[in-house]
């Protein structure tokens, strides 16, 4: 590949549902995986939504952005040290197999509720791992929303 090829973004959009092996295993579109091999992403267990958790996954540049934005803040504000503590204990890069699956920590997606299937939805810079149920509540939510957020758009 040429090196103009590779500084393309990847841009994380659509949704797809797939199977979950028994080792937890959950496949990754091809085009979202990363142009690099042996490139990690990066899960966090994501509490912040109101239809309950749900896995967040960021490439690596979207992570150290994460982390600069945490360590931007005060060193006076003690939710620099809690947010920290959170995503640094609730976290875990995970490196893409032969056939391009991510193996999904028992814990995490046991909080997630994520068993034999799964839903990845993208978020343009990111993408989010759902129990399909769970965010049949998330989109109708979203659905909602959306006329208000648009207005953000130019």
């Amino acid at each position: 590949m040429s090196d103009a090829k590779q500084a393309l973004p990847t841009y994380y959009n659509s949704s797809y549902r797939h199977g979950v092996d028994e080792k937890r295993r959950v496949q990754i579109p091809a085009k979202w995986r990363p142009a690099e091999e042996g490139t990690e992403l990066t899960v966090i267990y994501w509490p912040k939504h109101a239809a309950g958790v749900c896995l967040r996954v960021l490439p690596p540049a979207e992570m150290a952005k994460m982390k600069a934005s945490i360590d931007a803040l005060p060193n006076n504000d003690p939710n620099k040290s809690v947010l920290k503590r959170v995503i640094g204990s609730k976290s875990v890069q995970v490196a893409l197999d032969k056939t391009g699956r991510i193996c999904l920590p028992e814990e995490m997606a046991r909080a997630a509720d994520i068993k034999e299937e799964a839903l990845l939805v993208g978020l343009l810079d990111r993408f989010e791992i759902w129990n399909p149920a769970r965010y049949e509540n998330v989109e109708a939510t979203d659905e909602l929303l959306a006329p208000k957020a648009f207005e953000l758009m130019e």
